[in-house]
């Protein structure tokens, strides 16, 4: 067995990931993707004084 040689991994931006979560909650809740995705551009925070843990 030969080893394969090892590719470049891709450099993911924040679009991306926005865009990815915007469609995995569209399937879980129904809602359009588009529209959870522009509520996540838009940055305004439910709960602003809660943090996430580190």
């Amino acid at each position: 067995m030969t080893r394969q040689p090892k590719q470049a991994s891709r450099k993911i931006n924040r679009d991306q990931i926005r865009r990815s979560v915007a469609s995995s909650s569209a399937i879980e809740t129904g809602e359009a993707s588009a529209k959870i995705e522009a509520r996540l551009k838009s940055g305004k925070r439910r709960f602003p004084q809660l943090a996430l843990a580190s």
